[in-house]
């Protein structure tokens, strides 16, 4: 548990996520964040030089990734800083958030910057020297779509794990279309009053493609609007599954930001608005071929770890690939798939990888500062049958 890691209320953003192949698809997705970062922290008038240490969270390698943290820390304006570079799939959000909090809660940084930045489209295509080739021929790998479909020990794709989960806990079609509608209406909960709880938190993204063109991104951009009747009349993504491509995400491009830092300076930082502490953190990696199933244990073991019960939470936030994903959390811990992920969720505004989980504990925040204050926790999946999750209190 942790006592003295802080988060600004207003301390972080989420730009909107652009669809596979769409706005963002040649930018590359380091400095595009550290000048989406710049101007962010222009207009909150923060000085970047206050920051002690960046994590950059990017899970799919773009040029001159190797230098990582630093190069983003200097492309944000933070020139003399040093940084490192965290990937871990779905989960390098959560993972950065609490190597931050960590730290402040050692002593070791007063502010961390996390900013996740990531691409999937167009991601890169690696040659690797396979010295017993015949003829001395290479290993190729396409880092996106040849790691959807599985890895070297558990070489399934991640659709399946998620029907491996669905077939062992009964879970059916009527119940993960369900929870697709379900997580729709919620987004469009989210788009509003002319988008007002979204505008509470995003930023938009400015792209310069020429001299005389600048592009803006203000808004998500691949959301398929959604029916009953709709999803019932899509197939099944594989024979005789439960999902369509209705009922799991689709790969995206964006990035967001999360300042950690102490109490004091969060406090200085935030004004007049709330308290945001990082309490608690939980890993798990659940068996072979299961990645859905993972963040119920992470999720029971961040509770744990901050002296809570389910029954404490005010707010839930998932990364659900998969409409499995909720489903099966929900009925493991004994709650409604309908009460959760409110005002929006990755399975509706796309998955980046890098900051999916970053704009969900985002998101979380803000809707816990709409019911006035409470514990909020946050779960997801990661490839590698992995799972993470945090539990947040705003006060």
């Amino acid at each position: 548990m942790f006592t003295k890691a802080f988060i600004p209320y207003g301390g972080y953003y989420s730009t909107p996520f652009a669809r596979w192949q769409g706005s963002l698809s040649t930018v590359h997705s380091l400095p595009l964040g550290g000048a989406t970062v710049a101007r962010w922290l222009a207009g909150k008038g923060w000085d970047p030089g206050s920051i002690d240490y960046v994590n950059f969270g990017c899970s799919v390698a773009q040029p001159h990734v190797f230098f990582g943290g630093p190069l983003a820390a200097t492309v944000l304006g933070a020139e003399n800083v040093p940084g490192v570079w965290i990937s871990q799939a779905c989960s390098t959000s959560t993972t950065c958030v609490y190597q931050a909090a960590m730290a402040v809660e050692v002593g070791s940084a007063g502010m961390v910057f996390n900013l996740m930045a990531d691409r999937t489209s167009n991601g890169p295509h690696s040659t690797w020297p396979n010295p017993n080739g015949p003829g001395g021929q290479v290993d190729v790998e396409d880092w996106i779509m040849d790691n959807f479909e599985g890895h070297p020990w558990a070489p399934m794709a991640m659709v399946a794990t998620a029907e491996t989960v669905a077939k062992e806990a009964g879970l059916t079609r009527e119940e993960c279309d369900a929870v697709a509608l379900r997580r729709y209406e919620q987004y469009m909960d989210g788009m509003a009053d002319d988008r007002a709880f979204q505008k509470r938190y995003m930023f938009p993204i400015e792209h310069q493609v020429s001299r005389k063109k600048t592009i803006t991104l203000d808004a998500d951009e691949g959301i398929f609007p959604t029916t009953a009747e709709g999803l019932a009349g899509l197939k099944p993504v594989m024979p005789d599954g439960v999902l369509t491509y209705g009922s799991q995400t689709h790969p995206a491009d964006g990035n967001a930001s999360i300042i950690v830092t102490t109490e004091d300076r969060a406090r200085e930082m935030g004004g007049d608005g709330p308290t945001i502490q990082v309490l608690s953190f939980g890993y798990a990696r659940a068996k072979k071929y299961f990645m859905p199933a993972a963040p119920v244990p992470a999720a029971r073991m961040a509770l744990e770890q901050a002296g809570l019960s389910l029954g404490d939470v005010k707010a839930i936030k998932t990364h659900n690939p998969f409409a499995v994903n909720d489903v099966y959390m929900a009925k493991e811990m004994g709650i409604d798939p309908m009460s959760f992920n409110n005002y929006g969720s990755p399975l509706v505004y796309g998955h980046p990888q890098g900051p999916t989980a970053g704009r969900c504990i985002i998101e979380l925040i803000e809707e816990l500062v709409l019911l006035g204050g409470g514990l909020g926790l946050f779960a997801g999946c990661a490839a590698g049958d992995t799972g993470a999750s945090l539990v947040i209190k705003v006060g």
